[in-house]
């Protein structure tokens, strides 16, 4: 190159001269290879010194030792362009743009791709006017920004690298390619070498157990990207499937097919070796209990695992969290239904009952889990023919432990009653612990029962006995009240807040039980707390018995004698006490009703004739002021039952009317409001009014037809009064 440089400025000269214009072609290429060599022979000039400057320097235009603060940024092509010697010396004098040839010759401009960081125009130059030498001219932006340089596309990793670096997916759509490339639709099987499909094969295999390995890792802390590349990989082999089964070919038998089925069995195996974990055995629990706790724990520790980590490796479609229960659901299933054939005795029974029934669906209906796990999907996790006997093994322990310990309660209240001892007391009122404990247990052993055999309806055969348990209360209150003891009145107040305890609670829990043991419980109490009142009430009205002799006679027509009755009811009031609040209201209620009963009932006895108007005004003024005077004394004393004056007043009222239509309004009004009040009742009241005929009586009577019959509503109190 150095020996050729003399001719090319002779050429250089000649073409200026105008002597051969084609040669102006030949200079530029020749402009072109002297900028190359300058370039990589080191021969280009600093712009300051004009010495050659290194080849680490190429990039800039001045040299280091006089531009200490440039720095390398890379090396790049520059624009290059052919300038004769009068271009060069036109830009230097007048700063002109550089380009302009000589008349008649051609212009050529060349762009070679760019190196570094810098951009440059780098030119050949002519001889300089004073010297000759060539003077290399750098004419660019100095202030421009660089240009991005464009990146570089890495090389494709190979399947060994997408491999190791667990891209499955990535590994797999090569492999796809790949056995498209050898079994495709324009594949030719003579042209299929057997090396390249062994090859495959053997490649399929490895990515294979990389997928099944990183699958089985993914509640062992397995990358979560490795595992979303698994999901990808087993995407696209499912649509291969799709893709063979169009075109009607068999798959090659090392192919692994059907990875939605494969994934299922993988997860499977995985839930199995976890289950199969060694675990502690708590103090006071049973191996079998300790077992089915630890699967408890494990079960619910992984299935949130599954929820937080796995969850996001897997499309929303693919239900993974669900899929997950369902393997653990049918793995717990199998090892209960291996529990419940070995036999359990009736702890373990109880235990394994409450964990299916009650623990199982409550763990997989936690807040974490609801939204992803569908508990009605999956199926129960013991069949009805292993769950039949543990329910059966569980009730019939249950009710041998209801019958025993009710019995053990009643035999302790008869045990004191028998000593002679009293009820214990509680603000001033006689108690029974009975029907509290024995309504603590009904209601614990209910309630127990509807859980571990998660079925309430199943849970009602224990209540059947609650029935005979209450008829054995019932004959032990009938034989206090039969051998009549000092303390007998004490325990039957006693027995009275009982009967209303189990009353209260066979109303407001009666879900616990079946209608017909239900309302027989309720018959049950019904007579237990009238045989009480009989009891309790019987020495009252037999003290009674003289002031009630008294009333209704000439005596009394002239002045009520109520006040003598009122007189011995307070004598009688003191040996009423004794019962709690509600139950002496109760019975002071039924007192006020018995004595209003015996009240009417005397008074319809006819044993006074009301022969005129005077007469029947001054009865009915009696009964009037009798009824509000015993309405007073009852309701003073606690009753809450003042209707019981209502059928007095009304009786009262037709004492003194003495129009025919007057009365039959009034009658016809009375027997409304208690249809009880029958044409025997309207006849007997009738009698006491002399001035009546036989006809205007049937006429009052008559009226009865029209009444409605009874709604069931109203309260019984003339069927109560009997009457000849």
């Amino acid at each position: 190159m150095r020996s050729v440089m003399p001719l090319l400025k002779d050429v250089s000269a000649g073409a200026q001269k105008g002597e051969a214009p084609h040669l102006q072609v030949f200079l530029s290429m020749c402009d072109l290879i002297c900028c190359i060599y300058f370039i990589f022979t080191e021969r280009r000039c600093c712009r300051k010194c004009r010495r050659t400057m290194p080849l680490d320097c190429l990039p800039f235009t001045r040299c280091k030792g006089h531009d200490s603060t440039q720095k390398h940024g890379g090396f790049k092509w520059s624009t290059l362009s052919s300038w004769s010697d009068s271009d060069r010396k036109a830009a230097a004098v007048g700063n002109k743009p550089a380009g302009k040839m000589a008349a008649g010759g051609h212009k050529l401009k060349l762009k070679l791709p760019k190196w570094g960081s810098h951009v440059a125009q780098i030119r050949r130059n002519s001889a300089s006017a004073t010297d000759g030498q060539t003077e290399p001219q750098d004419v660019h932006n100095e202030t421009a920004a660089p240009p991005v340089p464009a990146p570089v596309p890495p090389a494709p990793l190979t399947f060994e690298e997408h491999l190791s670096a667990l891209h499955l997916s990535e590994a797999g759509r090569l492999l796809l390619d790949r056995e498209e490339r050898l079994f495709g639709v324009e594949a030719s099987p003579q042209g299929r070498r057997r090396e390249d499909v062994d090859a495959l094969a053997a490649d399929r295999q490895s990515l294979e157990e990389v997928v099944l390995r990183t699958l089985r890792s993914s509640l062992d802390g397995a990358d979560t990207e490795a595992l979303k590349s698994a999901v990808t990989f087993m995407q696209l082999e499912d649509e291969r499937d799709g893709v063979w089964e169009r075109r009607g070919g068999m798959p090659p038998p090392w192919r692994l097919r059907d990875w939605t089925q494969v994934h299922v069995d993988t997860l499977q195996s995985v839930v199995e070796e976890r289950m199969d974990a060694p675990r502690t055995t708590p103090t006071g629990q049973s191996s079998i209990q300790a077992d089915v706790h630890g699967m408890g724990r494990q079960l619910r520790n992984d299935l949130l695992l599954v929820v937080e980590r796995v969850k996001p490796c897997y499309p929303s479609h693919r239900c993974i969290c669900q899929l997950y229960a369902a393997c653990y659901h049918h793995c717990i299933g199998a090892r209960l239904r291996r529990l419940a054939d070995f036999g359990l005795d009736d702890q373990d029974c109880s235990f394994l009952l409450r964990w299916v029934n009650d623990y199982y669906p409550q763990l997989l209906q936690e807040l974490k889990l609801a939204a992803d796990i569908d508990i009605q999907v999956l199926q129960e996790l013991l069949p009805e023919n292993l769950l039949s006997p543990l329910e059966e093994q569980y009730l019939s322990r249950q009710q041998r432990e209801l019958s025993t310990y009710v019995g053990r309660i009643l035999d302790e209240a008869q045990e004191a009653w028998t000593k002679g001892e009293e009820p214990p007391r509680e603000d001033e009122c006689f108690v029974s612990p009975m029907a509290y404990d024995i309504i603590q247990l009904v209601n614990g052993i209910m309630n127990a029962a509807e859980k571990v055999v998660g079925d309430l309806q199943k849970a009602h055969t224990l209540t059947c006995q609650l029935q005979d348990l209450l008829h054995r209360f019932r004959n032990f209150q009938a034989d206090v009240i039969r051998r009549n003891k000092a303390n007998s009145p004490s325990f039957v107040k006693a027995n009275l807040d009982s009967v209303a305890q189990f009353r209260h609670f066979l109303t407001t829990h009666s879900r616990l039980f079946p209608a017909d043991v239900r309302e027989g419980c309720l018959s049950v109490l019904s007579d237990m707390q009238q045989r009480a009142h009989e009891y309790l009430l019987g020495p009252v009205h037999k003290n009674l018995k003289p002031h009630y002799r008294k009333l209704f006679s000439q005596e009394w027509l002239k002045e009520s004698t109520l006040d003598r009755l009122q007189s011995g009811l307070e004598d009688e009031m003191l040996q009423l006490q004794g019962p709690s609040k509600s139950c002496h209201q109760e019975l002071i209620g039924r007192l006020q009703q018995e004595v209003s009963v015996e009240y009417v009932r005397r008074l319809l006895k006819g044993e006074i004739r009301l022969k005129d108007k005077r007469q029947q005004q001054q009865a009915a003024d009696n009964v009037e002021d009798d009824a509000r005077a015993l309405h007073d004394f009852f309701t003073g004393h606690g009753s809450k039952e003042a209707w019981l004056q209502e059928p007095l007043s009304m009786m009262a009222e037709v004492l003194k009317l003495q129009d025919l239509p007057a009365i039959q309004f009034q009658v016809a009004s009375l027997a409304s409001t208690f249809p009880d009040f029958s044409e025997k009742h309207v006849m007997c009241l009738l009698k006491l009014k002399g001035n009546l005929t036989k006809e205007d009586k049937n006429n009052v009577k008559a009226v009865l037809a029209e009444i409605p019959e009874d709604s069931g509503q109203s309260r019984p109190f003339f069927s109560f009064v009997v009457v000849k």
